[in-house]
């Protein structure tokens, strides 16, 4: 079948890439892309905020199955839209998606289905959320309550710092997703990302990982889009696994439906591994970008019809296959990233980094000039890796990654520390 996979970053080049090794794939089409995925499909300059016009295209490519891979054409409805038209499509309603379109309204459901989650409040009113911070003490976490491309969420070390904060939001720094925050307690522990498919009443386990939030090593800097990551996670054993499932996403998967928006796609639970147990910092409705690069590693199994059968309600008859060796995904970006940052410039020695048998480059903020690889965005390239332990992984990673030229980038360079931490002391 000839199949279409929305979006241009890291997590859509690894979903392609894998989606092209099924043999269910024929043509395979990316829009829009980016400069590493000419090689596995062809990239399309299609404006995928036109839903009318992404419709036609799949009517005149024959495209029998579209993967959504960013949130905001979720959000916008893209997947109802191809859905009206008998598409077969990945990805929840935009009833469904309000789950990481509203972090109040996850909150909310949380509240009322008894899913563990930090104490909050929301406010649209900045004397409000003041009194609140003022209530409750620092450090604390100040949200903006819509999408906000990985950079909304502000830990607030002092009181001042909340306020500043609930000021920026509020004020507009991040346009109408600021129109509300929600302001959350702090929770202590390690964080981990859990992912499961979902047609709406079964629930498919997929994989664990952990991201790298901030900019800089030592987790230190500012909240970024992620950094980097590796999966599978070991916070996340099997207990704490089970627990997951049945105390957060059945509870949730349960609730959408109740509330009228059963949810069908990937359900990502980020996750605070607390003294109380798991406990839900937030959901999102798309995969993890850097933790797909990592997932879709370690993922023996076909893909695709693990994909579609969310589409339908037998995804019960699915069952996946995981390597138990460990993947690791480091992130470069582009110098001044999470900030401002210089666009076009030049990447070298691509082909010999990415060279090794269990090393795959995927490509996200980059577009191709020529025979040259440009970067554009501000997390450009991830460097991802496969072997027996986190340890040997991330070797691999760094020194495929130092072979890269670009002088315009950088990374962390302790991406993975808490597991190769574990994996000494073992």
């Amino acid at each position: 079948m000839n199949i279409l996979v929305i979006g241009s970053g890291g997590r859509e080049h690894s979903l392609s890439w894998k989606i092209a090794q099924s043999p269910l794939s024929d043509d395979l089409y990316v829009a829009p892309g980016n400069g590493g995925m000419g090689d596995i499909a062809i990239c399309t300059d299609l404006d995928t905020s036109d839903h009318d016009g992404v419709v036609s295209f799949c009517r005149t490519k024959n495209i029998e199955f579209v993967v959504i891979g960013p949130e905001a054409p979720l959000v916008e409805g893209l997947s109802d839209c191809l859905t009206a038209e008998n598409i077969t499509t990945f990805g929840p309603s935009a009833a469904a998606a309000i789950l990481e379109g509203s972090k109040g309204f996850t909150k909310d459901l949380c509240s009322k289905y008894n899913i563990p989650t930090a104490a909050y409040g929301r406010f649209s009113d900045a004397h409000a959320a003041k009194e609140f911070v003022a209530t409750k003490g620092a450090p604390i976490v100040i949200k903006a309550d819509g999408l906000a491309a990985g950079k909304g969420v502000i830990i607030a070390e002092t009181l001042a710092e909340a306020n500043t904060a609930i000021d920026d939001i509020l004020g507009g720094q991040f346009g109408e997703a600021g129109a509300e925050l929600v302001v959350e307690e702090f929770l202590i522990g390690e964080e981990a990302s859990f992912f499961v498919l979902t047609d709406g009443v079964n629930i498919l386990p997929f994989g664990t990982a952990q991201d790298h939030k901030r900019v800089g090593e030592g987790d230190t800097g500012p909240n970024t889009g992620g950094m980097g990551a590796y999966s599978p996670a070991p916070v996340m054993d099997a207990e704490m696994v089970e627990r997951t499932i049945n105390e957060i996403i059945k509870p949730t998967v349960t609730g959408m439906a109740a509330e009228g928006h059963p949810f069908k796609g990937v359900l990502f639970a980020g996750l605070m591994i607390t003294e109380k147990g798991p406990e839900l910092i937030e959901y999102n409705v798309r995969f993890g970008d850097p933790e797909c690069q990592a997932l879709m590693m370690r993922l023996e199994s076909d893909i695709v019809p693990a994909l579609m059968a969310c589409a339908g309600d037998n995804l019960n008859k699915i069952s996946v296959q995981w390597s138990d060796k460990a993947a690791m995904n480091v992130v470069m970006a582009a110098n001044g990233y999470p900030g401002s940052y210089e666009k076009n410039t030049l990447i070298g020695n691509l082909e010999q980094a990415g060279s090794a048998d269990n090393v795959v480059i995927f490509h996200a903020g980059t577009k191709k000039d020529g025979e040259d690889i440009l970067a554009t965005g501000g997390r450009v390239l991830n460097i991802t890796s496969l072997a027996d332990n986190v340890t040997q992984a991330k070797n691999d990673a760094y020194a495929a990654l130092d072979k890269i030229n670009w002088p315009d980038g950088f990374c962390r360079r302790d991406i993975g520390w808490r597991a190769v931490i574990r994996e000494e002391n073992d």
